[in-house]
């Protein structure tokens, strides 16, 4: 039984979390430079173009990309034949939630999560606790990928439950409702994550996963790769555009998970991956 200790997991996602901020994953970086040559709209254009100087500033200077700097979400693929070596101080829960605090703290990035809801609402001071998705795969790796999830965009998520006689139609026709929507307050241009199947909880996370998928990928399903290729479309053609001041780019990517498949050899190497608000 392979054994990783509490301080290198710690110190893994203090640095996912300072280069969450600060670095664009390079499949989101091509997508608006695609989108940048392609908009007709001059002003979505140059919005476009501010965005990718934005992305290079925070990357050379270490600035945060966003002052909505995001709640931490962890996907952990765990191996079988992998555990955490015992100590005094926790879980790998406890372990990922110390990297978060260790990162907000030394990325100088803004900490937003409070203890509890409704009454006193008082700050965490620490961007914990992080939401953590585990999952069990074989072989004796542990891979943590991380997106930084901002509330503009959280906060425009929707859930709805079909009949099981619903259509593509339908469904594309809520998912573009959505978007719609969403105009302006998810701060535009958005990534589309559509969960379908399983029940509540399970579609929810599939969305979520789905945000995790290299944009410019299609789902290997030519069903499902057809209507997502659809949506984007449609999507697109509500002129709501980048910051919500018009243009072709509404949306940089849509993907959509249709099951829960988790990888079946993790790779050595971190994730992550940054979701605007």
């Amino acid at each position: 039984m392979r054994q990783i200790v509490f301080d290198d997991i710690a110190r893994a996602v203090e640095e996912l979390c300072i280069a969450c901020a600060h670095e664009l994953p390079a499949d989101v970086m091509d997508a608006f430079i695609r989108a940048e040559k392609a908009e007709r709209n001059p002003r979505a254009k140059k919005t476009l173009g501010q965005l990718i100087e934005n992305a290079n500033i925070a990357a050379k200077e270490l600035i945060p990309m966003c002052q909505d700097t995001g709640l931490a979400i962890v996907f952990v693929e765990q191996g079988g034949e992998l555990m955490m070596t015992p100590d005094a101080r926790g879980t790998i829960a406890d372990a990922i939630n110390a990297g978060v605090a260790a990162g907000y703290e030394k990325g100088y990035l803004r900490k937003s999560v409070v203890a509890e809801p409704l009454n006193e609402r008082k700050n965490t001071g620490a961007n914990t606790p992080a939401i953590i998705h585990y999952s069990i795969v074989p072989g004796d790796r542990l891979r943590m990928t991380l997106m930084a999830k901002g509330g503009g965009s959280e906060n425009r998520s929707q859930f709805k439950m079909f009949k099981p006689t619903a259509t593509a139609k339908e469904i594309g026709d809520w998912v573009c409702d959505v978007v719609k929507n969403a105009g302006a307050d998810a701060c535009p241009p958005f990534v589309v994550g559509v969960g379908l199947g399983g029940n509540f909880e399970v579609s929810c996370l599939l969305a979520k996963k789905a945000l995790l998928r290299k944009l410019g990928s299609s789902n290997p399903d030519p069903f499902y790769a057809a209507m997502e290729k659809e949506i984007f479309e449609r999507v697109n053609k509500f002129d709501i555009g980048p910051q919500g001041m018009g243009g072709d780019t509404t949306a940089l990517g849509l993907c959509d998970r249709d099951g829960w498949v988790p990888h079946s050899k993790p790779p050595r190497r971190r994730q992550y991956r940054m979701s605007r608000p």
